[in-house]
C-alpha cells in the first residue's frame, strides 16, 4: 500500500465515521423529539378531569350585590361524574323575579356551561374554554349577550362576570 491510498483510506474512514455519529444524533433527536410528543399526549387533561376541578361549584351561593330590595343566590349539585345541575334565582322582595335553570355537562369529549332562562324555548350551550382550580371560563360567540361567562373563586366567594361586544355584568356571591 502507498501512501496515497492510505491517506484515501483514512480519509474515508473519518467521513465513514462522521455519518454514523449524524445518523446516531438524528435517532436520538427523533427519539427525543417522539418522547417529547408522547408525554404531552398523555399530559393532557381528560373531560372527566377537568370536570372533578369544578366540584367547589357546589353549595349554595348567596348573592350580595343585588340592586335594592332584590335577593339572589345560586345553588350546584353534583348528580354524576359528568354532570353539575343548578339554579339561578333572582327575587323581589319575597316574588321569584327571574329563574334560570344552569348545567354543567360533557358532551363529546369538552365541557359545557349550559343556561335555559325560564320562558325560552331551548338551552345555550357556552363551551369551557378556560380552567384553573379555582376559576374557570365558557364561551359562544353566537350568543347575543353574554358571550362569555366566567367565575372566580377566593375562598368561601365567587365573583362571576357576564360580558360580551364590550359590556359586562358582576356577579357577586358568598357560600351558604
Amino acid at each position: 500500500m502507498n501512501l496515497r491510498s492510505v491517506l484515501y483510506n483514512t480519509k474515508e474512514l473519518m467521513r465513514l465515521t462522521f455519518e454514523i455519529k449524524n445518523m446516531k444524533r438524528s435517532k436520538i433527536l427523533f427519539l427525543g423529539v417522539l418522547l417529547l410528543f408522547t408525554a404531552m399526549a398523555h399530559a393532557q387533561e381528560t373531560a372527566e378531569q377537568k370536570f372533578k376541578k369544578l366540584e367547589w361549584l357546589t353549595g349554595k351561593w348567596v348573592r350580595t350585590n343585588c340592586k335594592p330590595g332584590q335577593s339572589g343566590y345560586e345553588t350546584w349539585e353534583k348528580v354524576s361524574d359528568r354532570k353539575l345541575v343548578g339554579k339561578g334565582v333572582t327575587m323581589q322582595g319575597k316574588k321569584v323575579n327571574f329563574v334560570e335553570d344552569l348545567q354543567f355537562i360533557i358532551k363529546d369529549n369538552a365541557l359545557f356551561y349550559v343556561v335555559k332562562v325560564s320562558g325560552a324555548t331551548k338551552p345555550t350551550h357556552f363551551k369551557l374554554t378556560a380552567l384553573t382550580d379555582d376559576s374557570f371560563s365558557c364561551e359562544n360567540p353566537e350568543h347575543d349577550f353574554p358571550k362569555k361567562i366566567s367565575y372566580k373563586k377566593d375562598g368561601n366567594k365567587i365573583k362571576a362576570v357576564i360580558s360580551g361586544d364590550g359590556n359586562h355584568e358582576d356577579y357577586l356571591f358568598t357560600r351558604r
